[in-house]
């Protein structure tokens, strides 16, 4: 009877480890590929390795395409939009959080369904909105469709939910304008939550093509992920997979040291925050 309890945080744990490693085997696909000799068939050691592990393909993808530019636009991109972002899903979450008004209700739910929206299916009316405005193949209209964001609105105002109102009272009776409550109680209370949305942000604009590639033209401006593109070229005997493996590695590898470094706030953020 007492052994019972012992299993099951031993499964528990199994079944933690088990599903770790199947979702580190394309990561790890990813970096043996990269070593393998681009030349060798597969029937030459194993699928994986070669005769030797080389640096060739490292080497050929580097010279493809100019990377630290592309790491230039990137970082660009993605501190920009996130920059825009913690603006209006602080002032969006506040307003939804503590302020009364006539169909907030409805309002939220508008700002929510583009959570079920995919993106994909905005990329006309946003591609003609550029056009309008004639910002096509510039840095601003990279950023312009993320500038607001649901799940942050919505993370944010669970956080905001949770902080007493007595703060933000006691705050006011000191003195305090909109601004400086805001300030002072909300977001220096939800820096957690703040941090696990910023994660979000730069991890799916880090990883944005489709909408770089459709709205830029120059190498000035474009990013990582369609800098990557050039290196899907294919022969008779198919794609260079070991130069796309490495340039893929070129790419992911901030993002991978990234959550390493911040995992444990990203997952305390959301389960302080109630949102599973």
């Amino acid at each position: 009877m007492n052994k019972a309890p012992g299993i099951l945080p031993r499964l528990a744990s199994i079944l933690k480890i088990t599903l770790a490693v199947v979702f580190l085997i394309p990561l790890i696909f990813t970096v043996l590929v990269s070593f393998r000799p681009e030349a060798e068939p597969v029937t030459k050691g194993s699928i994986f390795f070669g005769s030797e592990i080389t640096l060739i393909n490292y080497q050929r993808a580097l010279v493809i395409a100019p990377w630290s530019l592309h790491y230039l636009n990137s970082f660009l991109f993605v501190a920009g939009t996130l920059a825009v972002q913690l603006a209006t899903v602080t002032c969006a979450a506040y307003a939804f959080a503590r302020l009364r008004f006539f169909g907030r209700n409805l309002f939220l739910m508008i700002i929510l369904l583009q959570l079920m929206i995919p993106s994909g299916v905005l990329l006309v009316q946003n591609f003609r909105m550029i056009n309008i405005l004639g910002l096509f193949d510039t840095r601003i209209a990279l950023m312009m469709p993320y500038w607001g964001s649901a799940f942050g609105v919505l993370l944010l105002r669970q956080t905001f939910r949770e902080i007493p109102i007595e703060l933000d009272e006691a705050a006011r009776i000191d003195g305090a304008n909109l601004l400086q409550v805001i300030r002072h109680v909300y977001v220096s209370n939800a820096i957690p939550a703040y941090l696990a949305f910023a994660l979000v942000s730069v991890s799916s604009h880090w990883n944005e093509f489709l909408w770089p590639f459709i709205i830029t033209r120059s190498e000035e401006i474009r990013p990582l992920t369609v800098g990557l593109n050039k290196l899907i070229k294919t022969t008779d005997q198919g794609a260079f997979y070991g130069q796309l493996m490495a340039g893929t590695l070129i790419v992911v590898t901030p993002l991978v040291i990234l959550f390493v470094l911040f995992q444990r706030q990203f997952v305390e953020s959301f389960a302080r925050s109630g949102i599973r």
